[in-house]
């Protein structure tokens, strides 16, 4: 007669999901969220959202914490909401939708405690170096999963196109492109004849640029984006290795945002000279992050007609990657990389693969 012995076993608990940031990409993510569950997709449960002033439970009203936690009042005290709230455990998931450099200070304590991490949060990796190397440690330490789609190229196959041909074997030699969407867009838009303060309120209002628009005419995006790509591909950068070259000049870059917003005319003399030498030589104005093994750039330059990066249109990013595999003609990623909508889907796709996991 055999004996059949039961072990007991401590069952697994769901893991839960944390979104931080209630603004435009994550109330773009609630959104697609909840059509994902309509459509009986395996995401993980929402279990509370939070902003600076508030933290609140979802439950099954995802929609009506989120507008919760917008219509809040500040608060006061020296750790936010989220901080003070419900903690996160290992095999949880933690969106970042923010842009804030204090919750990117949290992702390598959550990953050391197995938390995995999805961002848009591009002072994580792109920041600081230190903190950056922090977050590689922290995952491989933990085997914590960090779903940095997002941060570059709102999810396109760029990071990870980047990645692949690095684990192959891969020498990257030169990496450059058109990496801010609301860039491309006014680029792809300017024509010379109009004011280009015009587009830039135009760009605003349409949800491309930043709500300050000079973190993307500066070039300060493009140069975190450019450092999340530098060292992806292994070179281990810092943001004072980039030459930037800004269309914010230095009297403007410390005007409150009103007054910035009433000097934006003071831009348009300088772009139509620079539209204008362009197309007498047959070139187009593109705004570029390049790198490679020697130096790297952001800036403003003109391109031939015929040069990789000229392609696209509305507020497509485009990049070429030269390397041993593609040393004359490049690998080229191109599609939108602006908006909130294809931001959220690029974090929500990074979730469900870590979930599938």
């Amino acid at each position: 007669m055999s004996t059949v012995v039961r072990l007991a076993t401590t069952p697994r608990t769901a893991p839960k999901l944390a979104l931080l940031g209630t603004g435009v990409v994550g109330s773009a993510f609630v959104a697609r969220y909840q059509r994902l569950q309509e459509r009986d997709l395996p995401v993980p449960t929402l279990a509370w959202l939070a902003n600076s002033r508030a933290l609140h439970a979802c439950g099954n009203a995802a929609q009506q914490a989120l507008d919760d936690a917008n219509q809040a009042s500040p608060r006061d005290g020296d750790l936010p909401p989220w901080a003070e709230g419900e903690a996160l455990r290992a095999g949880d998931i933690v969106v970042d939708a923010t842009a804030s450099d204090s919750v990117a200070d949290w992702h390598a304590e959550w990953l050391s405690r197995g938390v995995h991490v999805v961002t848009a949060n591009k002072l994580g990796i792109g920041g600081a170096l230190p903190r950056a190397q922090a977050i590689g440690r922290a995952r491989a330490d933990s085997g914590a999963r960090y779903g940095d789609a997002a941060t570059v190229g709102a999810g396109l196959p760029l990071l990870r196109s980047l990645r692949a041909l690095v684990a192959g074997g891969d020498r990257i030699h030169r990496v450059e492109g058109v990496l801010s969407g609301s860039l491309a867009w006014l680029f792809n838009h300017y024509d010379g004849m109009r004011p280009f303060s015009g587009f830039v309120r135009q760009a605003r209002q349409a949800g491309y640029t930043e709500p300050d628009p000079r973190l993307d005419l500066s070039g300060e995006d493009v140069r975190r984006k450019l450092l999340i790509l530098a060292r992806a591909a292994g070179l281990p950068l810092q943001a004072e290795d980039v030459r930037v070259d800004s269309l914010v000049p230095a009297d403007l870059a410390a005007l409150s945002l009103p007054a910035f917003d009433a000097a934006l005319p003071h831009l348009d003399a300088l772009l139509a000279a620079r539209f204008k030498e362009a197309y007498r030589n047959g070139a187009r104005l593109r705004f570029l992050g390049r790198f490679d093994h020697e130096r790297a750039s952001v800036g403003l330059q003109a391109l031939p007609l015929d040069h990789p990066l000229c392609g696209g249109g509305g507020t497509d990013n485009r990049v070429a990657i030269y390397s041993d595999r593609y040393p004359e003609q490049p690998l080229v990623v191109q599609g939108p990389g602006a908006g909130a909508e294809v931001t959220a889907a690029a974090l929500l796709d990074d979730v469900l693969a870590i979930a599938a996991a």
